[in-house]
């Protein structure tokens, strides 16, 4: 499924990456934890955090993330924005939770058949 696809079903917010909504899309990640993600997040999956500080975008940047969302209505700072916008990464915003997310985005990537 492409990242267009995820965020129209999601309605997501785009913030950055605009350039890269034709992305695949495999699998998601939710943490919130940096080490965690590195440690497990495969290259292509959506990742679903709180977290707003600029070093999202290294992370998502090291594994090759297909994108960010940033839940609970959280806003990045302008220097995440800019590092993100620097590296055409996808940064989405939601207003519902990581679970409600991640329950949302497994259904639409048909993990659950």
């Amino acid at each position: 499924m492409t990242l267009q696809e995820i965020i129209k079903g999601l309605n997501l917010e785009v913030i950055t990456g605009g350039d890269n909504l034709n992305l695949e899309v495999k699998d998601g990640y939710t943490s919130d934890l940096l080490s965690d993600v590195m440690a497990n997040a495969q290259p292509a999956c959506l990742w679903i955090t709180l977290q707003t500080h600029v070093n999202i975008v290294a992370v998502a940047k090291l594994k090759d993330l297909a994108g960010i969302i940033i839940v609970n209505g959280r806003q990045p700072d302008k220097e995440t924005r800019q590092k993100a916008q620097e590296e055409n990464l996808p940064l989405l915003l939601s207003k519902e939770t990581a679970f409600q997310v991640s329950g949302r985005l497994y259904q639409l990537l048909g993990k659950g058949k």
